[in-house]
């Protein structure tokens, strides 16, 4: 017996991909990645119940990609951060040591899928960075997203979920091919109606196999999939902290971006974009009293 909720793998694509069962009524069961953002439909007799001991040991080999793109971006974010004190030191001749504050921008993420939502927040936390998270399924993103950045002023905003390409529907090209990229595309044109400045509110959209190119024509800074492959969970997380944390004063390296994610550039691509980081000095402790004051 199958349930909803149950870890299963397809019997048909030779167990690669661990996923949750979403429905189970009928003989087409509805499938979410559970360590990747696809989604997918397949008959209830191909599929096959995951073992307590299987699961422990793929979650342990994506628990080691995870440390490592982790690993890679703090590395990233040392060198940042000494580049940052190193230009906040210099316009000064005298020996005392300068204190500096920084302002990183906030960020809205979108989801599709809450329990890979709950996971991003935590990533966000531990980056220091100031997110509102909010899980919407992919349908309803287009019409919810303006009032969202309404309410929470968000410098960037994310819009992931679950997405697949469908042979069967019609080839790579055509949008009608792919399960939500349509929803991904007509939200982000929905934001640069209204938000048409590339540097000023940055915009990462897509998930597994989505249409790249029609996202990034639709106004996105940052998308997913170039190579239609499938993205990990937290792989929009790195994306938008590495925007978060580079000076608004600095272009991006796109590669840079992309090398700190566990899908890399057949996953994730992007154009050129300025951070969003604002330093400001001196810091004192009567600024932070005040603040806590207020």
């Amino acid at each position: 017996m199958i349930s909803s909720g149950d870890l299963v793998t397809r019997k048909s694509y030779q167990h690669d991909i661990i996923f949750r069962v979403k429905t189970e009524a009928g003989p087409i069961v509805k499938l979410m990645g559970e360590h990747i953002r696809l989604e997918a439909d397949a008959p209830l007799d191909d599929l096959e119940k995951v073992t307590g001991a299987e699961y422990h040991r793929r979650k342990k080999e994506v628990d080691k990609k995870e440390a490592y793109s982790y690993r890679l971006f703090r590395q990233d974010y040392r060198l940042l951060k000494e580049k940052r004190e190193a230009e906040a030191g210099s316009g000064y001749t005298s020996n005392k040591e300068t204190n500096y504050f920084q302002i990183p921008p906030r960020i809205l993420h979108i989801d599709g899928d809450p329990l890979f939502l709950k996971k991003c927040i935590a990533l966000y936390e531990q980056l220091g960075l100031q997110v509102h998270g909010q899980y919407l399924h992919e349908k309803e993103m287009p019409n919810q997203v303006l009032p969202l950045i309404e309410k929470v002023h968000p410098e960037i905003v994310v819009l992931t979920g679950h997405d697949s390409y469908s042979k069967a529907k019609g080839t790579v090209r055509e949008l009608d091919s792919y399960r939500h990229s349509k929803y991904f595309v007509e939200a982000v044109r929905n934001i640069r109606r209204k938000y048409p400045n590339f540097d000023q509110l940055v915009i990462f959209a897509g998930a597994c196999q989505s249409h790249f190119e029609s996202i990034i024509r639709a106004g996105a800074n940052f998308g997913s999939s170039p190579a239609r492959v499938n993205i990990h969970a937290i792989d929009p997380v790195y994306v938008a902290a590495r925007v978060a944390y580079t000076s608004f004063m600095d272009h991006i390296n796109i590669w840079e971006v992309i090398r700190n994610t566990v899908s890399g550039e057949d996953g994730l691509g992007g154009i050129e974009t300025k951070g969003l980081l604002r330093i400001g000095m001196p810091y004192t402790e009567n600024q932070t009293e005040e603040q806590e004051e207020t």
